[in-house]
């Protein structure tokens, strides 16, 4: 993949083009390059200023470095992480989250329910409660929830009464219901009772609203998916060496190679090994959705495969007998091996989708780890 990719952005700034001939490559470059990114077409920018959820930034500097590498490949389950906010625009423990920008092909590994538990009320007179009993209910019939039939149980817990802080119940088996049947979909149901199941009026404790409360502190639905797309190795812990790159202000930036012809075509007796080519996405144009990284170093291959072929070439036994067999001149036709990435490892992209939602995607085989013959 990570070869198209290159290949394909390579063909978007042409050496010699004519004005249209540049632009219709450069278009169909970049409508290549969304492909790999499993998109159609790019996502709109928000509308107005939107700040992510910390959630989201935490997780995406948990998974990857500065420019989206992969640092630690067992923190996600899957390769999406997708976070909506809450659309009942403040109504008191009811919650509606819309799934729409959730992919068909989209398997759902879990779903969690996001509330910011706020400082209980003050009182008058001694505390009769330390904890109370919070139930998360799937509402099945959106103008009666309370009657026979009317909600499903999905998870409750107690609740410390002190302090305040993000409270997660897993929601997982609703949110299946309602990207089957999205009509299905009449939102959750939050009660807080005492220890004994007994009501408590009004409730000591309280969750912050999509309307009255900062953006920070909006109730939050996050669903952990996985849509199928895999590349040909699994990625890798740890980079080698620092992956950030300076960018150039081009779409694709290599280092430029000066000086006569003599000195340039020594390149070509260079031994393979890893050169840098950076991404620019603000340069492509896709600055404004793409949250984190701002682009990324892809690296690539470049360099001769010489007989014989050393250890530090990391050979395959095919390239070895290649080799020998080109030395040799065995057998007609036969080239020497190539150098090509023997080792890939996958960015994360953090990014708002086409409903303004921030949506966290893990794409294997972006960056060239190490070049090897082959």
């Amino acid at each position: 993949m990570l070869g198209t990719v290159l290949l394909l952005l390579a063909l978007a700034k042409p050496a010699c083009p004519s004005p249209a001939g540049a632009a219709s490559r450069r278009a169909e470059a970049l409508k290549r390059l969304l492909e790999v990114f499993g998109m159609e077409d790019p996502p709109p920018p928000p509308a107005h200023f939107k700040q992510p959820p910390q959630y989201m930034v935490d997780l995406f500097n948990t998974v990857a470095n500065a420019d989206g590498v992969t640092k630690n490949p067992d923190i996600l389950e899957g390769n999406t992480v997708r976070s909506f906010l809450d659309k009942t625009h403040g109504e008191k423990m009811r919650f509606l989250f819309v799934l729409s920008s959730v992919a068909k092909n989209e398997k759902i590994l879990t779903a969690e329910l996001h509330l910011f538990r706020l400082w209980p009320r003050a009182t008058d007179g001694p505390k009769r409660h330390h904890f109370c009993q919070v139930s998360v209910y799937q509402v099945l019939q959106k103008s009666e929830p309370d009657a026979p039939g009317g909600k499903k149980l999905l998870a409750a817990r107690l609740v410390s009464l002190q302090g305040s802080g993000w409270e997660v119940f897993a929601i997982t088996q609703a949110v299946r219901d309602w990207t089957e049947d999205e009509s299905s979909n009449q939102g959750l149901l939050v009660t807080v009772q005492g220890l004994g199941g007994s009501p408590l009026d009004p409730p000591p404790l309280q969750f912050a609203t999509s309307r009255d409360h900062h953006e920070s502190k909006k109730p939050m639905l996050v669903l952990f998916t996985d849509d199928g797309r895999r590349g040909a190795s699994l990625p890798m812990a740890g980079f080698p060496g620092g992956s950030h790159m300076p960018w150039h202000g081009s779409l694709v930036s290599v280092p430029k190679v000066t000086g006569p012809r003599s000195t340039r075509s020594l390149d070509r007796l260079q031994p393979c090994q890893r050169h840098p080519l950076s991404v620019d996405f603000e340069e492509i144009g896709w600055s404004g959705w793409i949250i984190s990284p701002r682009g990324y170093n892809a690296y690539h291959c470049k360099g001769s495969c010489p007989f014989p072929l050393g250890e530090n070439m990391r050979p395959t036994n095919h390239a070895t007998v290649q080799s020998i067999i080109n030395a040799l001149k065995l057998s007609e036709g036969v080239s020497s091996p190539c150098c090509v990435p023997d080792k890939l490892y996958s960015i994360n992209l953090l990014y708002f989708d086409d409903d303004e939602n921030v949506v966290l995607k893990q794409y294997d085989d972006m960056v060239a780890g190490s070049c090897g013959c082959h």
